[in-house]
């Protein structure tokens, strides 16, 4: 039986695969990879924390990493707006502000996010 190399080398290469010996990846981690390499890098995570309509001046917000649980925090400014540079598109965090015994509702900023800038108003209640 003649065989020409080009069938030879898909020969070859499927015996690789189905004896586990080629380096191939799933679907799945493929789509993981993807995505893992689109958020690499940094973020900018800024908005406003507000009471009903009007801005907050000296609010705390507090930017949580879900996985070290380490916090950084800003006071928001004379029109209530809080700006988190540099923050890491792959990791997770909790994003909330409190003043005066009021607290907002806590956001997450997730690695899934694609956003170089994530804007969210925090509301206190």
């Amino acid at each position: 039986m003649k065989i020409n190399r080009t069938k030879l080398i898909a020969l070859t290469a499927f015996a690789a695969l189905a004896a586990g010996v080629a380096g191939v990846r799933s679907n799945n981690a493929l789509i993981a990879a993807s995505a893992e390499a689109q958020n690499t890098g940094m973020r900018v995570v800024s908005g406003a924390v507000l009471d009903g309509d009007e801005p907050v001046i000296g609010a705390t917000v507090f930017l949580k990493n879900q996985k070290t649980k380490a916090i950084r925090s800003y006071s928001s400014t004379e029109k209530g707006h809080y700006y988190f540079a540099q923050v890491n598109m792959v990791d997770d965090y909790d994003l909330w502000a409190e003043k005066s015994g009021k607290k907002s509702a806590v956001k997450t900023v997730s690695s899934w996010d694609s956003r170089k800038e994530f804007v969210s108003d925090l509301k206190l209640k």
